[in-house]
């Protein structure tokens, strides 16, 4: 429905950025197609009890050779631009030495048709499928992870640079330290604490090293040319205590908010990590050497934000868990689902206002910085009708409450330059494989047709209008 049609609407301004976003080893399947070297999620997927159902991402979309249909697709939704990421072993198999021509020329071929759709294509050069070589030699718990990392990002800025203007070094650090090296839900499936940190101080680093990697290849615009921009995508959340009159659960959010904002945000904003922080988290002397935080604080054009779900903590006293308790590992801590906030499929809590909270804190925090959603969606359980329709209301109703929530922060003054949905397409979602569906078109997997949901014509319209009803 447009404007036309009389329906009220909240307008976005002029220029803003709608777009949809996929990975590399969710959507592209062929892994060893054209040179391709192994990563740590096709050595972890393929371990028994690691996903459900023992899913891999072998075929996933099949992206990799049906990507000029996709991009097809991005351009019915209006899509003003496409978020995807480059798979590290398709373009150094061991990580390390000259680049995999074939796997260069495949990504040239993507942003290509990107362009030729009209559709500007933001690059992510790290979305969790480091080589598995390097993992073999410490992955990321290893400093000279960093610099390899580097070396990658230079030569794909040298490949595309003079078509692709915007970059994203490393996509949500804090699920690679945690989920990776932590708690080893995810790939490579280490559990040490010390790996962990290591893990994020790295990850800092090879951002930092990166992004002056980028910004080295990618030859200057001709005059009144776009000019490169480069940034970094966190997932962040805004951490609520269950109960603010009490004083614990108000340290204990402050905690847990520097444990999943702060790690990542105070380097590269305040070239520190936070007070608050405890060993487990904070990396200490033996990790951090003299002129590290200079290379991480390297100005940055943007910071993209993934945002899906706030988190709410509280101590239980009594030491008595409630229903939908999650112990945070600390004494009688926990996450809080209180009853009456609904929740997606993945069990994440649905509530717009923690958007807004955390744009409006990046609008104080980080004053002057470009902020770009490069993620949000939800996971619902899907079905196609019998007349073809896939009828999606929950996800649109959360893409809605969500929109607002952004256009709220935008009237109060937070620098929100574009919108990216989470996802083009359903896909291989991680441990979860093919259980959970975030795409805004439906992947029948085994026959690889694509079906544009409910979800979809409302993004397209949303996007073609710049703006969202208010109903």
């Amino acid at each position: 429905m447009s404007p036309a049609d009389g329906q009220r609407r909240d307008a976005f301004p002029p220029g803003f950025l709608w777009g949809a976003a996929t990975a590399a080893y969710q959507i592209e399947g062929a892994p060893a197609e054209d040179g391709k070297g192994r990563s740590i999620w096709d050595t972890f997927s393929h371990r028994p009890g690691r996903t459900a159902h023992g899913d891999t991402g072998d075929i996933a979309c099949d992206g990799y050779r049906r990507f000029a249909d996709d991009i097809a697709l991005a351009a019915r939704l209006n899509a003003g631009a496409y978020r995807f990421s480059i798979s590290w072993p398709r373009i150094q198999p061991e990580g390390r030495g000259s680049a995999n021509p074939a796997g260069l020329a495949h990504y040239s071929r993507v942003v290509d048709t990107l362009l030729e759709h009209g559709i500007t294509p933001l690059v992510t050069l790290y979305h969790w499928d480091l080589p598995q070589a390097l993992q073999d030699k410490g992955g990321w718990a290893a400093r000279d992870t960093a610099e390899l990392f580097a070396d990658y990002a230079g030569i794909v800025a040298g490949a595309l640079g003079d078509r692709v203007r915007r970059w994203i070094t490393i996509n949500e650090p804090w699920v690679i330290a945690n989920m990776g090296y932590r708690w080893g839900q995810h790939a490579p499936g280490i559990r040490d604490v010390h790996q962990a940190t290591a893990t994020s101080h790295h990850l800092l680093l090879a951002h930092g090293r990166g992004t002056a990697a980028i910004r080295a290849a990618v030859p200057a615009p001709p005059s009144g040319g776009a000019p490169t921009e480069v940034g970094i995508t966190l997932n962040m959340t805004h951490v609520y205590p269950a109960d603010p009159a009490k004083p614990a659960d108000r340290e204990l959010a402050t905690d847990v908010d520097a444990q999943m904002n702060g790690v990542f945000l105070g380097p590269l904003i305040d070239g520190a990590y936070p007070a608050r922080l405890g060993a487990d988290y904070a990396p200490g002397p033996q990790i951090v050497r003299d002129g590290d935080f200079g290379i991480i604080r390297a100005p940055i054009d943007f910071l993209g934000v993934n945002y899906y779900a706030p988190q709410i903590v509280g101590v239980r006293e009594d030491g008595i868990f409630r229903r939908g308790d999650t112990p945070l590992g600390r004494g009688h801590a926990v996450f809080v689902h209180p009853d009456g906030i609904p929740v997606t499929a993945m069990d994440w809590l649905v509530h717009p206002d923690g958007l807004y909270e955390l744009l409006v804190r990046l609008r104080d925090d980080a004053p002057g910085l470009p902020l770009y959603i490069t993620e949000n969606g939800a996971a619902c359980a899907d079905y196609v009708n019998p007349d073809g329709t896939i009828e999606d209301t929950e996800r649109i109703a959360y893409l809605q409450g969500h929109l607002r929530a952004a256009h709220r922060a935008l009237t109060a003054g937070a620098d929100l330059r574009g919108y990216f949905a989470w996802s083009l397409m359903d896909n291989f979602e991680w441990s979860h494989g093919y259980s959970k569906r975030f795409g805004l078109v439906f992947v029948d997997y085994g026959t690889q047709r694509r079906i544009p949901k409910r979800s979809a014509e409302w993004f397209a319209d949303v996007a073609r209008n710049n703006s969202i009803p208010v109903d």
